[in-house]
């Protein structure tokens, strides 16, 4: 998944909320209680029974653009055994994640990439695709949705967006040949897709787009009933350091809707009711929305200055909040919305500015590289620092040093890393004291020694 740049390539205008600009969703009789140890047990039934529903609205992007990790069978586990995550959603139709999932019981969303969108008009290539990703693994693996593309209208390739609505129909038709009922077919949208407006309930979509594209689309949703996915990223907003603490959930005055009498504290509620309101304008306003991504980076370079690991742990742990709440937004009060946090692992591998690689919520080995309540046993937002460890002088009889047989990209992958964490890096520089010899062995053996040391000696 390649993510937006602050400004999208396409003409349009982008939301705009007051001054903010955005580019980037038990019934029965009551019987009187005989005492009230009954009416704790009851009192405590509800507690469980609410625990355990908020525990069914959060999923994870599961992205592979990495040479350190770990395989997906492990990936699999962890997520099963030890995170409140019930669902994943791929960037492909991985065969080794899908079999990795088989009988988890956690929920599969695969992707379609945006170039097979034109051939999968043709249904005889979508029951050929369907036979060959979906078929050969369910519902050992239970997957719930195939993704239609990625982002399509964000990338002004028009063959791709004239074609997304008949390659849905296809695979949905696909499905239905296959005696498939219960995996439902949609496609995400970053949300660069709205008018330009001033608040919320006016916000509306693309004139151009808004009847011949979005209509069919929430057509074939409320038809199939499945749901409109959408991406609202507040990181990507382009006035962000004038409304960072808004993007973060953090105190400022807001933003008022005098239409609807709403306040709005935080962007990422003005996202979601935009995106509701533009679909009810449309007359789509009863169609499921669910969070295809959203999250924050915590690193980047001088052109990312935001991606900070307190600003990450800020948003995300505020978003993961209010989904697990179930409290909804001011248009959409209690409503639980099913979302896909951006993402599970730090990707290497990714191309672009250095922001891109470090979305991740896990280290390769599994371990949180910040806490916002996301394993089972329960953990608490941490009070955000920032530390400069200086490198300790070697001490101890233990050593961190690389395998013989990892290979030179491991290495890298691995010294960067380590030098990215706040070690000090500066002794393997050009001129510093341990420069030499100028390898990637002895630079990596310096830089993971020295993370080793610094966290603790922890094996």
């Amino acid at each position: 998944m390649l993510h937006k740049p602050p400004t999208p390539p396409l003409s349009y205008n982008l939301l705009s909320l007051g001054s903010l600009k955005l580019n980037k969703n038990q019934r029965g009789k009551v019987f009187p209680l005989p005492s009230i140890a009954m009416t704790a047990i009851f009192l405590l039934l509800a507690i469980f029974l609410h625990l355990f529903t908020t525990t069914t609205a959060l999923g994870v992007n599961y992205g592979m653009a990495a040479d350190n990790l770990p395989s997906p069978s492990v990936v699999a586990n962890f997520i099963k055994t030890q995170t409140i995550f019930d669902s994943v959603k791929m960037f492909d139709a991985n065969p080794e994640v899908l079999r990795a999932f088989a009988n988890t019981g956690i929920s599969v969303t695969v992707t379609v990439g945006n170039g097979d969108i034109p051939a999968l008009t043709n249904t005889v290539v979508a029951r050929r695709w369907v036979a060959q990703h979906i078929s050969p693994f369910y519902p050992q693996t239970k997957i719930k949705y195939i993704c239609a593309g990625s982002e399509v209208l964000f990338s002004n390739i028009t063959d791709w967006i004239n074609n997304l609505v008949p390659a849905m129909r296809s695979l949905h038709y696909a499905l239905v040949k296959a005696g498939i009922q219960d995996i439902k077919v949609t496609t995400s949208h970053a949300l660069n897709i709205f008018r330009r407006e001033t608040l919320p309930s006016l916000t509306r979509f693309m004139v151009g787009y808004d009847l011949s594209f979005f209509a069919p689309i929430l057509q074939f949703h409320r038809r199939t009933k499945s749901p409109f996915m959408v991406n609202p990223y507040p990181y990507f907003s382009p006035d962000l350091s004038r409304r960072l603490n808004y993007a973060l959930f953090k105190p400022n005055r807001g933003v008022y809707d005098k239409y609807t009498g709403k306040t709005y504290t935080n962007m990422f509620d003005a996202l979601m009711d935009s995106t509701y309101s533009a679909m009810k304008a449309l007359g789509y306003g009863d169609v499921e929305i669910v969070i295809g991504e959203t999250g924050w980076p915590t690193q980047g370079d001088s052109s990312s200055p935001f991606a900070t690991m307190d600003n990450s742990i800020s948003y995300n742990g505020h978003v993961i909040k209010e989904i697990l709440s179930g409290k909804g937004t001011p248009l959409m009060p209690n409503r639980r919305f099913e979302t896909y946090m951006f993402a599970l692992f730090n990707e290497n591998q990714k191309p672009g500015p250095l922001a891109e690689k470090y979305w991740g919520l896990f280290k390769p080995d599994l371990s949180p590289i910040y806490n916002v309540g996301l394993l089972r046993h329960g953990q608490s937002v941490p009070t955000p620092t920032n530390p400069s460890p200086s490198t300790p002088a070697p001490s101890g009889k233990s050593y961190c040093v690389p395998q013989k047989e990892a290979t030179y990209a491991q290495l890298q992958s691995n010294l960067d890393y380590a030098c990215g964490q706040g070690i000090d890096c500066t002794p393997i520089q050009p001129g510093g004291l341990c420069y030499e010899p100028n390898t990637i062995q002895s630079h990596a053996a310096f830089a993971m020694n020295s993370y080793y040391r610094t966290k603790g000696q922890s094996y």
